[in-house]
């Protein structure tokens, strides 16, 4: 088996029974803000899009899915594994494009082809990914391997009865917007983005420790900014302010931490040989010198790239949609948003109040417990945004369902809140969609059933997480002041009141042992 990474969480994977192209992107994505680091630009494209045989999406951020590179490379009909996904918009996304060549890969179950085995591993909660994201399994008898891409599974056990894995590949730098486009003190910024880091890092320790796997290949990020206004979010940030650790940093981190794991720089290039549990690597599109200079050189090296891609830039900007006047861009939000609203009783609910949004010369609130949208008065908000309207008229030309994998991820636009992250703001603004919609509110639903309880250290609390229902008296500890943190995505609670301190809601159902246990030992005796 062999595996040459694509540059961001792109790779083909050569095997005995067929060629797999994973997540090939070239990029800029999110209104032209995202590129792959390093640059990859310099692949046979031609050759990886003639030579494979199957072609997997794993989900529809547009770090992960560009359709210019499929039409451009990926001839019509391959044979696209596709997730089991509870909606069909990825399914939609790709027959649009014209593949019609479908299989269709039960979740966790494994699909043959010869020597080949296959296993797709699908996430399907309100936050993974734009409702929904997954992982690769391959074996083909020479070797195996996990894509994990950025997938964040609860059930381990499900993913790896498919088999340790020889080769491991999995992400390492999240993407998200939280703290760079906030409206906070630099101070604060900094704070924040170092505790988003080593949450980050946190996480994936968690998963590398737990699939054990020899050899790992951290993958799926960083992006590079080279839009002038984006440009200081570069990897920590220009001035610590920002969350993205590039590969090598990460491998820094996993030497000191867990020196056990043959940890491998995997970018546009490297090739990754897998051959009765021997894994090499090599480098076929950098030299040493030059990698030396993307990583030790880092500004220098986004300089150069930021110079000489100013065109794709411009001409991402040139798609854009010609800006909608105030009176109708509020009249098309209108319209668009208050039915699906009207559907999201949790959602309003769990927003509890008024959204502010300045778009160019529009200033509108979104009312969620009335379900409204209107103009701004005045209202006290829990949370304002401001978006330029050349992005909000070309999503509303799109019909554009997830602004998150559009406008947010762009980190072209800012926003400030009154008090925490509100996960139910963020589900709606991914949800814009009937379909989206009755799904989450019925996941929603269907997770307010957490009866069972279990011991953790001298705590007795719900098993499962309420934000994702992972079980935590696998990913939870406690600390002395009966804080506990589920290492998932690094959220806590405070057990003595069973407050939830990353977000607004959420709250556990907690109790210390003695208090479960003295009352059943009278009554005993």
């Amino acid at each position: 088996m062999r595996i040459t990474g694509l540059g961001h969480a792109g790779m083909f994977i050569e095997t005995v029974g067929g060629n797999i192209i994973c997540d090939p992107v070239l990029g800029p994505s999110f209104f032209g803000s995202w590129f792959p680091f390093p640059d990859n630009r310099g692949l046979d494209w031609e050759r990886y899009g003639r030579e494979a045989d199957f072609l997997y999406i794993s989900h529809r951020h547009r770090d992960h899915f560009d359709p210019a590179l499929l039409e451009r490379y990926i001839r019509k009909d391959i044979e696209v594994l596709l997730p089991e996904y509870p909606i069909d918009d990825l399914e939609q996304d790709i027959r649009a494009l014209g593949y019609t060549n479908i299989t269709y890969a039960p979740a966790g179950e494994i699909i043959q082809r010869g020597d080949l085995k296959l296993m797709i591993t699908p996430l399907r909660a309100p936050s993974d990914g734009p409702i929904g994201d997954s992982s690769l399994s391959v074996d083909d008898g020479t070797g195996s391997m996990l894509n994990q891409n950025d997938s964040h599974p609860l059930d381990l056990e499900k993913l790896l009865h498919f088999g340790k894995p020889d080769a491991y590949f999995t992400q390492v730098s999240g993407a998200i917007w939280w703290p760079m486009v906030y409206d906070l003190p630099l101070d604060a910024k900094q704070n924040f983005a170092r505790l988003k880091r080593e949450a980050q890092n946190k996480r994936a320790m968690y998963y590398i420790d737990k699939v054990d796997a020899p050899h790992v290949f951290p993958m799926a990020g960083p992006p590079m900014f080279l839009r002038d206004d984006l440009f200081d979010f570069n990897g920590m940030g220009r001035n610590g302010e920002s969350i993205f650790t590039d590969q090598k940093q990460f491998l820094a981190h996993m030497k000191e931490l867990s020196p056990q794991y043959d940890g491998q720089l995997f970018i546009p290039g490297t090739l990754v040989t897998i051959d009765g549990g021997t894994v090499t690597t090599e480098q076929t599109l950098y030299t040493d010198a030059e990698i030396a200079h993307i990583f030790d050189e880092k500004w220098d090296y986004l300089e150069e790239q930021r110079a000489s891609r100013q065109q794709e830039i411009r001409d991402e900007e040139a798609t854009r949609a010609e800006i909608i006047p105030p009176a109708e861009m509020l009249a098309a939000i209108k319209e668009w948003w208050e039915p699906l609203l009207k559907k999201s009783r949790t959602i309003r609910l769990g927003v509890g109040g008024h959204v502010r949004f300045r778009i160019g010369e529009l200033d509108m609130v979104v009312d969620f417990p009335r379900a409204k949208v209107r103009e701004y008065a005045g209202e006290e908000c829990v949370y304002w945004y401001t978006i330029p309207a050349d992005l909000v008229s070309t999503n509303i030309r799109d019909h554009e369902i997830d602004w998150s994998n559009s406008i947010f991820l762009s980190m072209q636009f800012s926003v400030g809140r009154s008090g925490k992250f509100n996960e139910f703001l963020t589900t709606f603004l991914k949800c814009l969609s009937v379909d989206r919609i009755e799904y989450v509110e019925n996941w929603y639903q269907e997770q307010t059933d957490q009866t069972e309880d279990a011991e953790i250290g001298e705590w007795v609390v719900q098993r499962r997480c309420p934000h994702l229902r992972a079980d935590l008296t696998r990913t939870g500890s406690v600390d002395e002041d009966g804080i506990l943190t589920c290492s998932m995505h690094d959220w806590k609670w405070d057990l003595n009141t069973g407050r939830c301190l990353s977000t607004s809601g959420h709250p556990i159902r907690s109790s210390k042992v003695d208090d479960v246990t003295d009352p059943v030992l009278r009554e005993a005796s």
